[in-house]
């Protein structure tokens, strides 16, 4: 009986370590149980993404083209004709949006360039150029944020507006409302909010991945992702910073055209 006394403060600083885990354990269940519940009531928002079913063919966004229509958004056009519209992010200028500009005079192409705002404030005589040469300027947002993590109409607008000034301050003309999410990220509020803005949509049916500047693809990756899965009504997405895409653009718009494709304007588009 003296023995057992004697543990009897062991067996209770067991008891309480027992507890004091079993507890934690639920806190925990509970926390990463609240989290997943964030996840699930916040998610709005998606990234833009697609899915190559068939050579040749439109391929599948995440969202249909039905969806997208209530929001005066689009990904490609509903076509069987060999259109194709072509599209650049230009986020920042690193010496390749010159010899870019120069094929698209070659071939008489133009296109829209959706740009950042450090690109308008930095690179005037590019903006002149592109306006002069035919193309449009869209808005790729003032700062190029997760657009979907804005939820207010007012931060909405600035990141829109101030590219709109920038661009107006240079060219003596106001901005073509066409929208870009920066990314890809968007959600239905975001899409509301443009729309009420008076901005068209523009996300794309054929990209490739050209952004990264110490990765840049060969001219033959290229080609086999831009030629394959080209397709009647697809907007093309490029980035105007990739070194490979101002050497190969002129073969590129070459090639297309050989394949039968004639280049549209987002304006026709809408």
């Amino acid at each position: 009986m003296h023995l057992k006394q004697q543990y009897i403060p062991y067996i209770r600083a067991g008891l309480l370590l027992i507890l004091a885990l079993l507890a934690g354990i639920g806190l925990a269940r509970l926390s990463h149980g609240g989290e997943k519940k964030a996840v699930e009531t916040s998610a709005d928002s998606g990234s833009w993404g697609l899915s190559f079913q068939e050579e040749g063919k439109r391929p599948v966004g995440n969202a249909t083209m039905e969806e997208l229509r209530e929001y005066d958004a689009w990904f490609a056009d509903d076509t069987e004709d060999k259109v194709l519209y072509l599209t650049f992010d230009a986020g920042y200028e690193n010496g390749n949006m010159p010899a870019i500009l120069d094929a698209l005079k070659k071939h008489g192409v133009t296109a829209t360039f959706f740009v950042v705002g450090n690109f308008v404030s930095d690179n005037p005589d590019l903006i002149q150029r592109m306006v002069s040469e035919g193309h449009t300027v869209g808005n790729h947002t003032m700062t190029h944020p997760n657009m979907s993590k804005i939820s207010t109409m007012e931060d909405f607008k600035k990141e829109l507006g101030g590219v709109e000034e920038l661009y107006e301050n240079i060219t003596g003309t106001p901005m073509t409302k066409f929208y870009r999410p920066p990314q890809g990220i968007y959600s239905k509020t975001n899409l509301s909010m443009a729309k009420q803005l008076g901005y068209k949509t523009f996300f794309w049916s054929l990209a490739y991945v050209d952004w990264y500047q110490d990765q840049q693809p060969t001219k033959e990756d290229a080609f086999r992702k831009l030629l394959t899965r080209i397709h009647p009504g697809a907007i093309v997405l490029l980035h105007s910073t990739s070194s490979t895409n101002a050497a190969i653009l002129d073969e590129l718009l070459t090639k297309w055209e050989e394949m039968g494709y004639r280049f549209g304007t987002l304006q026709e588009l809408t």
